[in-house]
């Protein structure tokens, strides 16, 4: 196959191209700045450009681009850069599929399980309704903004995904050196759940995705048995054998982390009924085998 991506160098992205081209796969890298290398292509994203020459011939496109959402405090600002990255960036790279001659057989687009809101206890698939806050919208006009591709006729998938776990990028990244440190503690109450996806199990899901060819709209990129942040304060200390005794009471967080805490305090009980459906095989299914596996990755 010959895939494009954005967002390449990106923790999911960076590990999606190794993959590919592990496998003899071309990969063509979409690049905020001239193209220095062979296989790269220039976009910009806020001004919606894209070079439409180097998207031809591609089997599909994954769009990962898009501003991290735990990167800084979230500001008017800073809001408007996490929403702009992500609703405009989609809409250039959806038009410049929709444009070609001969389109893509696939775009998958990066979206969040953040677009379900806070579900509390129940148990959210891809049949649940968006929920409420500023993620949840971010979400809706992200999938929207994809909407010239799926008029095309181009099969489109929104990749909802959890929270990654993984040592060297991402959020989860954040807590090893914690609970190595012996600092690691549930946050709130704890009881808040929190659905996961191993690394190694979200780019497979993402090249079951291009192969996959009956599956379109929303995609729930998580493990299938999401777990509290309780019981994720459990395994993280005793994978490294590290107490895991100091709790961030939730007015800490709302106090440091501003408006981002809702979400950091949010329940999210989210699972992949439609990638199970298709026949997609988890080699992390627990958080304790993902964290393990996110240990032991040497690549």
């Amino acid at each position: 196959m010959r895939i494009a991506i954005t967002g390449s160098t990106g923790l999911i992205g960076t590990a999606l191209v190794r993959s590919l081209r592990a496998d003899g796969h071309e990969v063509v890298r979409l690049v905020r700045r001239e193209p220095r290398a062979r296989g790269e292509v220039s976009w910009d994203p806020l001004r919606q450009t894209v070079d439409v020459s180097g998207l031809a011939g591609c089997t599909g496109v994954v769009h990962l681009a898009g501003a991290g959402v735990g990167d800084h405090r979230w500001t008017a600002a800073y809001k408007k850069e996490i929403r702009d990255s992500r609703v405009l960036g989609t809409a250039a790279i959806a038009e410049a599929v929709a444009s070609l001659d001969t389109p893509p057989r696939v775009l998958i687009s990066g979206s969040a399980i953040g677009i379900y809101g806070d579900t509390g206890d129940r148990l959210a698939d891809e049949d649940t309704p968006p929920g409420h806050g500023f993620l949840a919208g971010v979400c809706q006009e992200w999938e929207e903004a994809a909407g010239a591709a799926v008029e095309a006729g181009v099969r489109t998938v929104f990749a909802r995904t959890g929270l990654v776990v993984a040592r060297e990028g991402g959020a989860w990244a954040k807590l090893f050196p914690l609970f190595r440190a012996g600092l690691g503690g549930r946050l709130g109450n704890g009881r808040q759940y929190w659905s996961f996806i191993a690394l190694q199990d979200h780019v497979a899901a993402l090249r079951h995705l291009l192969e996959a060819g009956e599956l379109a709209g929303p995609v729930n990129l998580t493990a299938p048995h999401p777990v509290t942040n309780r019981q994720v304060t459990e395994v993280m200390g005793r994978v490294l054998h590290r107490p895991a005794l100091l709790p961030a009471p939730a007015p800490a967080l709302r106090l440091a982390l501003g408006e981002m805490a809702t979400d950091v305090l949010g329940s999210q009980r989210v699972v992949p009924r439609r990638l199970l459906d298709s026949g997609f095989s988890f080699a992390c299914p627990d958080v304790e085998s993902a964290v393990r596996a996110a240990l032991t990755d040497t690549r």
